[in-house]
């Protein structure tokens, strides 16, 4: 990973001061290497950017006592502000980025939200609505 990011950081260096030169046969500078190497950062940057918005969907919780509860990953994103995926995932806690049902994912109950854990860590009152408010149960819980 650091070589990546080393070798990023020199094409960028590159580009920006203009020292990303490529000479052909003849010994000459070909100066459409900094144009190629400017739409290949390009590439790259989208790339990245695509893959952290694509994570922002919704995640279907079927196992819910009172219906299946729904985590709408764009709502979220639009409410705590772009890029700040890891205010939830950072180390797994209080939310392992993992889908529901599969391996590594947290069975999540009322009691461990109640206690402040997952989804609890914000819906606490304070941060956002309560979920331990009765009045709150629709907001997650659809039938």
């Amino acid at each position: 990973m650091l070589f990546y990011k080393c070798f990023l950081f020199s094409i960028i260096k590159g580009i920006v001061f203009g020292t990303l030169v490529a000479k052909n046969n003849d010994g000459m500078e070909v100066k459409e290497m900094r144009k190629v190497m400017l739409m290949v950062v390009m590439v790259f940057t989208l790339c990245f950017i695509a893959s952290a918005f694509a994570s922002m969907k919704e995640l279907v919780f079927p196992d819910g006592a009172t219906g299946k509860v729904t985590f709408d990953g764009k709502m979220h994103n639009t409410k705590l502000g772009p890029g700040k995926c890891m205010v939830c995932h950072k180390g797994g806690s209080p939310f392992p980025m993992k889908a529901p049902g599969s391996d590594g994912s947290a069975k999540i109950t009322m009691a461990d939200i109640n206690a402040g854990k997952f989804c609890g860590t914000c819906h606490n009152g304070t941060t956002a609505f309560k979920a331990s408010d009765a009045a709150n149960c629709s907001k997650c819980h659809k039938k």
